[in-house]
């Protein structure tokens, strides 16, 4: 019985020590990190760090120590506060194994010691943020071997990358990624986050951009980039990486790309190749045909008037991009080099480029045509062509930075690209009336050679002045096109009575030759000015020239295949000079959390018009006035609202005052009218973003709405007994045109299960007005659509993503309100990696696509796409892949596409890259790492 008891009374005491070690809490002390002062009265926060709910709070007492009690045992997240002091966050657990947390000191840091700056810690500290700029610690995320810079990204929070790697951060598109700060291959950022190392990044920055102008004079103009910045470890800066992938596939698909870089310090050097017919290398580059070549040194428009004539000789003419439409072969190749010296006095960024790309392929268009009148007046035209392009094109391009002292800087940049395409067409069209009678039908053959340069130059001068932001700035820029033409077009259009029986054809047989020369000069003046501590006027002057000369000439044939009979009334040479003085003055008024921009520009443009074959000249002078407002709300550093008013006037362009008349569509006709005024656009915007960064959660909203007065728009006569059209540009006093676009991306991170969900709602419409047979027609069309999209990632195990959301959309037209384009749809995709024992990957991707019929037509359209691969790496460094990929398993890739505008509904088909299979060997090199630190 005393046994008995006395083990009773141990066991109870077991007990009551058991609990007490079940008792969990944390302790600590906030000192401030440099006076080494306690603060006293800190908020202290416990947080759960599943969803960061609020579990304990206190306040430090007067020896800056704090003491929180009876928690349970979890994961926890630390959060103090004080006022004008850079918040504490941390992440921390309690377990059996520590049930008691302490902190020990925990030093604040004053908000302006260290520009807003936000420590997130865990292990190692994940975030990091930096008055706008969010950076991220590599160190805290794990990636698999070989893996790159894209892989990388898709684990930081607040940023998606899709199938085609292009990336959003906080709901934004990110069009620029950097390397230690400068252009990596300058216009690709998949060149970067395709191909660079992840176990070479050290930091990535994300940050919106600024203009060159306002990056110098510390005013925001409004301009802003979404940027990724790659800070690379300081033992990653010397040697050299890259990787090869050569791939052999069924039906005669292959693809390859090689790529060397060579990093000493501050220099990188790099080269690549790419080749393949699948298209998915050698397409990412596009050629700089704007005036000035650097980021933030591009100048505004004037208003003036568009040179449209003197490009192709009315031919079809190939921009040397591949958008899925045909079967491309491409071949591709560049070299890098960037460098800074001097204590980064001088910097030096270059590049060369060169690629040929050629597409085949064939396109199936049906068209409805609806007409004034009853729903029987309707013109169905099917089209079917035929057409390969190609382009064989070069780019240099280099920037040069000098800091001339410490008040001013001068910043250079040239391209030049040379080009050479060649496009063959061939068309048969056909119209036919509501009863299927047919109207006529075309037969046309086109092809065309051009050879094209472009140079670009600019430079950019910036000055501080004595007193603090007073500055003066100088841009200065020419350019110059010069492209050479020729081309044949060979043409069968036969006309049918309402029997659908012949009644008249029109045959033609020309040779077409087309020279244009086209330079630009740009110089703007801007000086600003602080009026006191919280506005400054920012004022400017520009002055441009702007000279065209372009001659045009069509042959017929005195015998075959001899074209030297010059068709005058197809032929034409003219010269057109632009002139251009405009001046702005804008307000900027920032105090706090708030920025209030508002201004004005004025243009005075004198235009000149000569036709050096019959002396006749044309000549037109006109003001425009482009007003400006904008304010911004700053609620945190991850919280801002933006609303903003434009103005614009837009002059009609040359084609539609007096145009150059062709006949490469003898079914349209094209007419002048030189009695146009110009038409007004008011416009308004705004944008609200939030983003929270222990939840991960972020709302990003966007909108625009505007409205155009005195709208210039296109009155289309056509003949429906011959199914002719002639267009001419008129004026509509009294009408206005307005288009609107809202859009609301969401997404959190759902911490208890890892899981990232994300929704999108989006909704756009228009008013457009046209001209239909002289009668005035009213189209008012909407969109809506939406989507919800859930990703998930484990470390070493798998990634998995989903997307998928319905669209609607509403389309009449007051010709015909009895015929609509009404029509649903629904789209999905989804990707998933699955990290298999054995160091194997099994990876997958695909589309699924369903368009409804709907008035106009007839069928449904459904599409799904997927791709699979499975890999197996090797060595103990696994850089050598060996990966077998089948694209489009199911074999249902067809292109297609359905639009509607004014009184024409279009459906269009077209071949497009199909299912094949292709077996690849992919081998990574690496020689980075323990070379000397770069110098600072």
């Amino acid at each position: 019985m005393k046994f008995t008891i006395t083990a009773l009374v141990l066991l109870c005491m077991c007990s009551l020590s058991t609990l007490a070690q079940n008792t969990y809490s944390v302790k600590g002390v906030s000192v401030d990190s440099v006076a080494n002062v306690k603060l006293v009265n800190t908020s202290i926060s416990i947080l759960n760090a599943k969803d960061s709910t609020l579990r304990k709070f206190t306040r430090a007492a007067a020896n800056g120590t704090f003491s929180i009690t009876n928690l349970n045992k979890g994961k926890f997240i630390l959060l103090v506060t004080y006022p004008g002091y850079a918040d504490y966050v941390e992440h921390f657990a309690l377990d059996s194994a520590k049930t008691t947390m302490n902190f020990g000191n925990i030093n604040m840091n004053l908000k302006s010691r260290l520009l807003n700056e936000v420590l997130i810690k865990g292990t190692v500290a994940a975030i990091k943020i930096k008055g706008d700029t969010t950076e991220f610690n590599a160190k805290a995320y794990t990636i698999q071997p070989n893996s790159k810079v894209e892989d990388l990204l898709k684990q930081l929070p607040g940023i998606q990358v899709d199938k085609d790697g292009k990336i959003t951060a906080q709901g934004q598109t990110v069009q620029k990624v950097l390397v230690d700060g400068e252009e990596f291959f300058g216009d690709d950022p998949t060149l970067v986050t395709k191909n660079i190392r992840g176990d070479m990044v050290d930091k990535v920055q994300l940050y919106d951009k600024k203009s060159d102008q306002a990056t110098f004079t510390g005013i925001d103009d409004g301009e802003k980039t979404k940027t990724i910045n790659i800070k690379l470890k300081e033992d990653k800066k010397n040697g050299y990486f890259g990787k090869i992938d050569a791939g052999i596939g069924t039906d005669g698909f292959y693809q390859g790309q090689g790529l060397y870089n060579k990093f000493q310090g501050k220099k990188k050097f790099s080269v690549y190749g790419t080749f393949g017919n699948t298209g998915k290398t050698g397409l990412g580059w596009n050629d700089n045909n704007k005036l000035g070549t650097s980021d933030g040194m591009q100048f505004s428009d004037d208003g003036g008037i568009y040179f449209m004539g003197g490009n192709d000789g009315g031919l079809d003419s190939f921009s040397g991009q591949y958008d899925g439409r045909g079967i491309p072969i491409a071949n591709t190749g560049g070299v890098h080099y960037d460098n800074k010296w001097n204590n980064d006095k001088y910097s030096l960024n270059t590049n060369y480029k060169v690629g040929s790309l050629e597409v085949d392929g064939t396109r199936n268009n049906k068209s409805q045509q609806n007409l004034p009148g009853d729903s029987t007046n309707v013109i169905n035209s099917l089209s079917n062509e035929a057409f390969n392009n190609t382009m064989f094109r070069q780019k240099l391009d280099a920037t040069y930075s000098i800091k001339l002292d410490t008040t001013s800087n001068l910043k250079i940049s040239v391209d030049g690209t040379l080009k050479n395409s060649d496009t063959h067409t061939t068309n048969r069209d056909t119209s036919r009336r509501l009863d299927n009678s047919l109207i006529n039908a075309n037969s046309r053959t086109l092809s065309n050679e051009v050879d094209q340069r472009l140079f670009n130059a600019s430079a950019f001068y910036t000055k501080k002045l004595k007193k603090p932001g007073r500055t003066i700035s100088l841009n200065v820029a020419a350019g110059m096109t010069e492209s050479k033409a020729n081309g044949f077009l060979k043409s069968q259009l036969d006309l049918y009575n309402e029997q659908s029986q012949l009644d008249s054809s029109q045959r033609v047989d020309q040779k077409k030759t087309d020279n244009t020369r086209t330079s630009k000069f740009n110089t703007n003046l801007t000086y600003t000015e602080p009026l006191s501590k919280f506005l400054s006027v920012v004022f400017n002057y520009g002055f441009s020239l702007n000279n065209s000369n372009a001659d045009r000439k069509s042959f017929d044939q005195s015998a075959p295949g001899n074209y030297n009979l010059l068709n005058d009334s197809l032929s034409n040479h003219y010269v057109f000079n632009q002139t251009s003085n405009q001046g702005g003055v804008n307000f900027n008024y920032k105090k706090g959390k708030s920025n209030l921009r508002f201004g004005t520009r004025i243009a005075n443009i004198d235009y000149k018009q000569v036709d050096e074959i019959t002396g006749n000249s044309a000549r037109r002078n006109f003001t425009n006035w482009s007003p400006q407002a904008n304010y911004s709300y700053k609620f945190s550093t991850y919280s801002s609202l933006s609303i903003g008013y434009y103005g614009n006037q837009t002059q009609p362009t040359i084609d539609q005052l007096q145009p150059i008349r062709v006949n490469t569509d003898p079914l349209n006709i094209t007419l002048g009218n030189p009695n146009l005024k110009p038409s007004f656009t008011n416009g308004l915007y705004g944008y609200y973003n939030l983003y929270k960064v222990i939840s991960d959660q972020s709302i990003w909203m966007n909108g625009n709405y505007n409205f155009t007065t005195n709208p210039i728009v296109n009155n289309v006569v056509t003949d429906a007994t011959l199914g002719k059209s002639t267009i001419q540009a008129v004026n509509l006093p009294g009408k206005r045109q307005s288009n609107y676009n809202f859009g609301i991306d969401m997404s959190r991170k759902l911490s208890f299960i890892g899981l990232n969900i994300n929704a999108r709602l989006n909704t756009g419409g228009n008013i457009y007005y046209s001209m239909v047979n002289n009668e005035l027609n009213k189209t008012n069309s909407n969109t809506y659509g939406g989507s919800i999209g859930l990703s998930k990632y484990k470390e070493k195990k798998f990634n998995i993503y989903v997307s998928g959301g319905p669209t609607y959309t509403i389309g009449q037209a007051s010709l015909q309100p009895d015929r609509n384009n009404n029509g649903r749809g629904f789209n999905a995709d989804y990707y998933v990696n699955f990290y298999l024992p054995g160091k194997i990957e099994i990876s997958s991707d695909g589309q699924y696509k369903y368009t409804a019929a709907t008035q106009s037509f007839d069928d449904d359209f459904r599409q799904t796409i997927i791709n699979a691969s499975i890999s197996k790496s090797f060595f103990k460094a696994e850089n050598l892949k060996l990966v077998l990929r089948g694209n489009d398993l199911l074999n249902q890739n067809s292109g297609f596409t359905r639009s509607a505008s004014s009184n024409l509904i279009t459906e269009n088909r077209y071949t497009t890259i199909r299912r094949y299979y292709m077996l690849s060997v992919v081998w990574d090199f690496n020689g980075m790492g323990g070379g000397k630190a770069a110098k600072k």
